[in-house]
C-alpha cells in the first residue's frame, strides 16, 4: 500500500471517535473499548504489527491510564467529595462569593486563573478536574463547568507540568530549549489574551457578557500573556506557566474585590482566617507538596525519584520500558495532601477511605474510557499508525504545511491526551519538514506544541476527566460536539499565524 492509503486507514481510528462521539452521542466507555478493537485489528492486518506486540502495546495504555492519568481523576473528586460531605465545600463558595457574585469573573478566577495555575505546577487532568467540580458546586450548569475548563486548559499546557512538554520538544528535536521556549510563547501570546475574552462570553452566551467587565478581562490574559513571554525568553520552559498563572489570578482577584468593594457583606456572614484556611488546606498543601518535590527543589526532587520503576511491558523494543514515579505523581500529591487536611479537620481515617472508595465506585465507567483511550494511542504510536498520518499530512499539503503544522500537533493531542506525547510522535518530523522546505525549524516545532494545545479540548481523555469530575458521565459526545468548533477555530487561526508570520519574531 503507498503512503496515500496508509494515511487514510490510520485515520479511520480517529475518524470513528470523533463521529460516534460527536455525531452519534454514543457512550464513551462503549465507543472507546471498541475503537481499541478495531485500532488493535487495523494494526496488525496493515502495519504487520506482530499480535503479542499488539497486546502488550494495549496493556502498556492501560497501564499508563491506571498511573498516573485515572489517580489523578480519582485523587481530585475524592477531594471534592470529600468537601462537599464536610460541608468545607460550602465556606469555599462564600469566600468566593465574597471576591465576587458575578459569575464572569469566578470563572476567570477559577477556570483560567487557577486552572492556569494546577496545569503549570501539576498537569494530568488536574486544571480540569479540580476547577470544574468547584465550577459545578458553586452553582454554574455542570456541561457548561466542563466546558469552560476544557476550552480554558489550552494555552497554559504548552508549559505544562513545569515546562515538560516543550523541554521533551527540545530534548526529541535537538533544539535548544530557552529559544524554542520564547517562539512558542510568541504563537500563544495572542490567544492567551482572547481566550478569557471568549470564557466570558460562553458565560452568558452572549457577547453582551463583556459589558462591565471587558477591563477585568483584559488584564486577566495580558497579566498571564506578558509575564509568559518574558520568562520564556530569559529562563526557558520551566517557569512560564507558573509565574504568568500566578500573576493573572493575583490582579484579577485584586481587581474583582476593588469591583465589588461597595457589596459589603454583614459582619456575621464573614469567614474567619481559620475557617477559611482550614476549608482550602487540601488545595493549599497540594500547591506546597507539588512545588517542594517539583525540580524547583532539586534535593527532594531527586530523593523522591527514587519510588519509580522502569517497567518493560511493549514486546516490539526490547529497550522500551515505561517508567512509573510511585510517590512524585500529582495524582499521589492530591491524595497525601487530602488525608493530611483530613486529620488536621479532625476527620477519622476510616471516614475519608470510605469517602475515597465510593469515588472510585463512582468513577467506573471513567476507568474503561480513559484506559481505552490511552491503549488506543499505543498501539498506534507502535505499529505506525501515527507516523503514517504524519507523513500523509506532509505528502498532501506540500508548500502550504505550515498551514497544517499546528494540526498535527492537536491530533497528537486528540489521540493521546498528552501535549508532551504529541511532540514526542510529531516533533522530529516537523523539524525535518521545516528544514526540507528552508522554514526556520523553531518556528513549526513551536507550531506543534501551539497546535497540540488546541487538541486538549477534544481529546477524549480529557474530556472524559471532564465529565467525571462533573458528574456527567456518558455527556462525552455533548462536550465534544461543543468543542469541536471551537477546536477548529483555534487551530485555523494559529495555522494562519503560522504561515504567515515567519518572520514575526524579527520585530521583538
Amino acid at each position: 500500500m503507498n503512503d496515500y492509503m496508509l494515511f487514510a486507514i490510520a485515520m479511520i481510528p480517529v475518524l470513528w471517535l470523533i463521529v460516534s462521539l460527536g455525531v452519534l452521542k454514543m457512550p464513551a466507555h462503549k465507543t472507546c473499548s471498541f475503537t481499541v478493537i478495531l485500532t488493535l485489528a487495523i494494526a496488525i492486518i496493515c502495519w504487520r504489527m506482530k499480535f503479542i506486540d499488539g497486546i502488550t502495546a494495549t496493556v502498556e495504555g492501560m497501564a499508563i491510564a491506571l498511573w498516573p492519568i485515572l489517580l489523578v481523576i480519582v485523587a481530585a473528586l475524592f477531594t471534592y467529595n470529600l468537601a462537599v460531605e464536610t460541608k468545607t465545600m460550602d465556606v469555599i463558595k462564600k469566600m468566593l462569593s465574597s471576591i465576587t457574585t458575578d459569575k464572569r469573573i469566578q470563572v476567570l478566577i477559577l477556570a483560567w486563573g487557577f486552572g492556569g495555575f494546577l496545569e503549570a505546577v501539576a498537569g494530568y487532568g488536574t486544571a480540569v478536574a479540580i476547577p470544574a467540580s468547584i465550577l459545578a458546586s458553586l452553582g454554574f450548569n455542570p456541561l457548561f463547568a466542563a466546558v469552560i475548563c476544557l476550552l480554558a486548559n489550552t494555552v497554559p499546557t504548552a508549559f505544562g507540568a513545569l515546562g515538560i512538554p516543550v523541554t521533551t520538544l527540545a530534548t526529541v528535536t535537538g533544539l535548544e530549549v530557552v529559544h524554542l521556549s520564547y517562539v512558542t510563547s510568541i504563537q500563544l501570546a495572542g490567544f492567551i489574551v482572547l481566550i478569557p475574552f471568549l470564557l466570558v462570553i460562553l458565560t452568558e452566551k452572549s457577547i453582551k457578557a463583556l459589558k462591565g467587565v471587558v477591563g477585568i478581562t483584559l488584564v486577566s490574559g495580558i497579566t498571564f500573556a506578558v509575564p509568559q513571554v518574558f520568562i520564556a525568553k530569559y529562563l526557558g520552559a520551566d517557569l512560564p506557566a507558573l509565574v504568568a498563572s500566578i500573576c493573572s489570578m493575583a490582579c484579577t482577584i485584586l481587581m474583582a474585590k476593588a469591583m465589588n468593594k461597595e457589596k459589603v457583606e454583614a459582619k456575621e456572614d464573614k469567614i474567619g482566617l481559620k475557617e477559611g484556611v482550614l476549608a482550602w488546606l487540601p488545595y493549599i498543601l497540594l500547591c506546597g507538596l507539588i512545588l517542594i518535590a517539583s525540580p524547583l527543589v532539586p534535593s527532594i526532587n531527586s530523593l523522591l525519584a527514587k519510588a519509580s520503576s522502569n517497567i518493560h511491558i511493549y514486546t516490539g523494543d526490547a529497550t522500551s520500558t515505561t517508567a512509573f514515579s510511585w510517590i512524585n505523581t500529582p495524582g499521589m500529591m492530591i491524595l497525601i495532601a487530602t488525608f493530611i487536611a483530613g486529620l488536621i479537620q479532625k476527620l477519622k481515617l476510616t471516614y475519608m477511605l470510605d469517602v475515597l472508595k465510593r469515588t472510585i465506585i463512582q468513577l467506573k465507567t471513567s476507568f474503561i474510557t480513559i484506559m481505552s483511550i490511552v491503549a488506543i494511542s499505543k498501539i498506534m504510536s507502535h505499529s505506525g499508525m501515527t507516523s503514517s498520518i504524519s507523513f500523509g499530512l506532509c505528502a498532501i499539503t506540500g508548500s502550504f504545511y505550515p498551514l497544517i503544522a499546528p494540526l498535527l500537533g492537536a491530533i497528537g493531542t486528540f489521540v493521546t491526551g498528552s501535549d508532551t506525547s504529541a511532540n514526542i510522535l510529531f516533533g522530529a518530523l516537523q523539524t525535518e519538514a521545516a528544514k526540507s522546505l528552508s522554514i526556520d525549524p523553531y518556528w513549526i516545532a513551536a507550531a506543534n506544541t501551539a497546535g497540540a494545545t488546541a487538541g486538549k479540548m477534544i481529546s477524549p481523555q480529557s474530556i472524559a476527566i471532564a465529565t467525571s469530575a462533573t458528574g456527567l458521565i456518558g455527556s462525552e459526545g455533548k462536550i465534544l460536539s461543543t468543542t469541536v468548533k471551537y477546536c477548529l477555530g483555534y487551530v485555523i487561526i494559529l495555522g494562519l499565524i503560522v504561515y504567515f508570520g515567519g518572520g514575526i519574531l524579527t520585530l521583538f
